[in-house]
């Protein structure tokens, strides 16, 4: 029983984190259900994240949608960033963090409710020059975060790109997925190194998300922009009511 409730929460995971973010706030509170330490339960969480997003990222490619190499420089800044922000995990007060996050959470919908329906995705993007230096600058905070404890950084991640280098949603996705790969990768490793890591149980998850990756991301390309916006607004706004009200 606990390796199915694994693979479906994991596949469940797989679909929310592609289309917009958030698949964490799912994933977590059930690892440590199972009986995990939180600090070994975010640990674990990195396996799913990262093979999620090597399966999302195949599946934007098998559609013809990739935006290397911004997506390859993002990621390295995200990178580093998250080396630090893992190795402070254990230090910071998350009961006030996420209560701050769910406050950034509802301002994100805001901005994206109010935010005029004819602009981002018919502009030319803006992804060279000093757009590229803001979202390496951007990002490399970003990573800070992910290292942390990465749950609904998903979805900063699309506003940013979407708001800032005006890349479409699709190809914000596209590009999401791609550069938390490299910045996962290095968190969970970070994570490994202190013996944070069931890995049993991570690679069981992690089972049941690739098949959701790879299917959600397939179905977003022939769905677009519209459908990825419903399911943008949907999970910012159950996190920021998980966050405020629920700490575990």
């Amino acid at each position: 029983m606990e390796y199915g409730i694994l693979i479906a929460v994991g596949f469940i995971a797989g679909i929310v984190n592609t289309l917009a973010g958030g698949g964490s706030l799912f994933t977590l509170p059930v690892l440590i259900f199972l009986g995990l330490p939180p600090n070994v339960a975010n640990g674990t969480n990195r396996i799913m994240i990262v093979i999620q997003s090597i399966f999302g990222t195949m599946g934007y490619r098998s559609k013809g949608v990739s935006t290397y190499p911004f997506n390859m420089y993002l990621g390295i800044a995200a990178l580093f960033g998250a080396l630090i922000g893992a190795q402070i995990a254990v230090a910071i007060d998350e009961g006030v963090f996420k209560r701050i996050l769910a406050i950034l959470m509802l301002v994100i919908v805001s901005l994206i409710v109010l935010k005029p329906k004819t602009k981002a995705q018919n502009l030319p993007e803006r992804i060279t020059g000093k757009y590229l230096g803001i979202a390496l600058v951007g990002f490399f905070f970003l990573g800070i975060y992910g290292g942390f404890i990465n749950a609904g950084i998903g979805i900063m991640i699309m506003v940013f790109l979407n708001q800032v280098n005006r890349m479409s949603l699709v190809r914000t996705n596209a590009t999401k997925v791609a550069l938390v790969t490299i910045y996962s990768t290095a968190a969970l490793l970070l994570f490994a190194f202190y013996g944070k890591v069931d890995w049993v149980k991570g690679f069981t998850m992690a089972f049941g998300t690739s098949f959701g990756a790879w299917w959600s991301s397939r179905f977003s390309v022939k769905k677009g922009d519209g459908f990825i916006k419903i399911v943008l607004l949907v999970m910012v706004s159950i996190m920021a009511v998980k966050l405020w009200f629920f700490d575990s």
